[in-house]
């Protein structure tokens, strides 16, 4: 094998140096070639010098398919090379041997990232903060981190927006004998456009994985028939049982309130009238069953039930219909409340949109970036009577249908669409059709917006609500405005004052006829 490896070296070599490329020759060694290489050192110099090739052009890639052990003898024979002016590269990191030990101890010149972590960094999160990281080590360790894989524009832009300047893959060029050394024409369109990307945590954020198996307690059920005396006995032996849940043929029909029948059981003489009976006597018999995989947005619908009981009975966790265990309505308000709080800080707890934070962090991308966008600053008019009028749910559903147009309207991944709160929302556009995806959106929202009014209320052209000094009045259906701040390449705005001028432009925008105002001067 090292005998092969040697020989397709020697070929691409002398191939490299006849075709006249410029750069340097990135060549692939096990860790048992780079040792042999060594050993034949006066073979190799002559080699290089009868196909008149630099050393210091040579760049050795590591591979990670076999085990480069033991470390001494190769980080040695490493040594003689870069002092023979070649350099090392770690290759395919992420795979196989190429792990972060190995990088430590070799210290390399270039940190190949294996496609496995690089492709599909422009839509996961995940991928983006790996990335963000190796290019902290790699600052760290005086390492040149090259992006291996790449094949779309989007994850091209994503690496060079977050400062990786080296990359290969198809979207870059395709492999050829005789390559060009020019770019594809759309990695170099890519590379040298203005608009910086969209970064995966910014774009519309999904709930933390959460289901109700989190709130889960193992308890001890009873059958119908069980005696009032003996569930008695089940909650002398559990003092944390909030309830025991009772269940036949392995499904729940009932649930005893352990408050409830305790206090009952106080009373005179009513251990000795109902000891003996089915405790069915003291059981809700429609308890609050939930599906151990029902989602936090599911769980969070519960608190905004009519029924109640669940907050002192508290949950009969099921899985396809059969008993599983209980859960309290204290851990369920607790769970939903630390979901929500979290989700808050990033996103908006509704639309799940990013939230200030992330607005104010992309604004300031933008402004650094000197790349020109749009800032457009939505408020939905007469949303407050509505929301007055219908409730809180519908007005829910009204800021989730204005959330999902928007979203529709936007390039994901150049325009990014933040939920300010409450009723206002802004999209930065880096799109060059902004205006027609703006005026597109607006019209499909109004349209939309009437299938929310009782048929009645659409009848009627509008509804009848209190405005904020308690007059009775009309008020016709919900609208979007759209106020909007052009920055150009040349604009003196700073980030604080961006948001400050869209609101702006929004408040003229609502005064307009049209519901749309464009500020022309800076």
């Amino acid at each position: 094998m090292v005998r092969l490896e040697r020989f397709a070296a020697r070929v691409c070599i002398a191939a490299f140096a006849r075709a006249g490329l410029p750069g340097k020759l990135f060549l692939n060694f096990s860790a048992e070639a780079i040792r042999e290489m060594v050993s034949c050192e006066i073979d190799v110099r002559q080699f290089l010098g009868a196909v008149r090739f630099p050393v210091e052009r040579i760049v050795v890639e590591l591979t990670e398919q076999t085990s480069p052990e033991p470390l001494e003898s190769l980080e040695s024979s490493l040594r003689v090379l870069r002092e023979a002016g070649a350099q090392l590269a770690l290759d395919d990191y992420g795979q196989g041997n190429a792990n972060l030990g190995l990088w430590i101890a070799l210290r390399p010149d270039y940190v190949k990232i294996d496609r496995s972590i690089v492709n599909g960094v422009a839509k996961s999160p995940f991928r983006l903060a790996a990335l963000r990281c190796m290019q902290e080590l790699a600052n760290a360790g005086n390492a040149i981190l090259i992006a291996e894989g790449l094949e779309t524009v989007e994850d091209l832009t994503v690496c060079r927006d977050i400062g990786i300047t080296f990359a290969q893959g198809f979207v870059l060029g395709k492999p050829s004998p005789k390559p060009s050394v020019k770019l594809e024409a759309q990695a170099r369109a890519a590379i040298g456009a203005n608009a910086i990307s969209v970064f995966p945590e910014a774009v519309k954020l999904a709930p933390r994985a959460f289901s109700a198996s989190r709130l889960l307690i193992n308890a001890p059920s009873v059958a119908p028939a069980t005696r009032n005396d003996d569930v008695l006995n089940i909650l002398t032996r559990h003092p944390s049982l909030h309830a025991v849940a009772i269940v036949k043929s392995g499904r729940p029909i009932g649930l005893i309130n352990r408050r409830t029948f305790v206090d009952a059981y106080a009373l005179p003489y009513h251990r000795e009238l109902f000891g003996r009976r089915s405790c069915m006597e003291f059981a809700n018999t429609s308890p609050m069953l939930v599906e151990k995989n029902a989602s936090m947005e599911q769980l969070a619908q519960l608190l905004t039930s009519e029924d109640q009981r669940y907050l002192s009975d508290g949950l009969v966790i099921v899985e396809q219909g059969q008993y599983v265990g209980l859960a309290t309505g204290e851990d369920l308000v607790r769970a939903v409340t630390e979901v929500r709080i979290e989700a808050a800080r990033y996103a908006n707890p509704l639309t799940f949109l990013p939230g200030n934070m992330p607005i104010d962090a992309h604004i300031r991308r933008l402004v650094e970036s000197g790349a020109p966008f749009h800032a457009c600053y939505c408020d939905l008019n007469s949303f407050k009577p509505f929301n007055d009028h219908y409730g809180y749910w519908l007005g829910d559903e009204m800021l989730k249908l204005a959330a999902g147009v928007l979203s529709e309207a936007c390039d994901q991944h150049k325009d990014f669409l933040g939920h300010v709160g409450g009723d206002d929302f802004l999209i930065l556009f880096q799109t060059e059709d902004w205006e027609s995806r703006v005026r597109t959106a607006m019209k499909r929202f109004n349209a939309s917006a009437v299938q929310l009014y009782a048929p009645v209320d659409i009848e009627a052209g509008g509804i009848q609500s209190e405005d904020r000094h308690g007059d009775l009045r009309f008020y016709g259906f919900v609208t979007i405005a759209v106020g909007v701040v052009p920055v150009g390449l040349c604009s003196n705005i700073g980030c604080d004052d961006i948001a400050t001028l869209a609101a702006a432009a929004k408040r003229e925008a609502k005064r307009s006829g049209d519901n749309f105002y464009v500020c022309r001067n800076n």
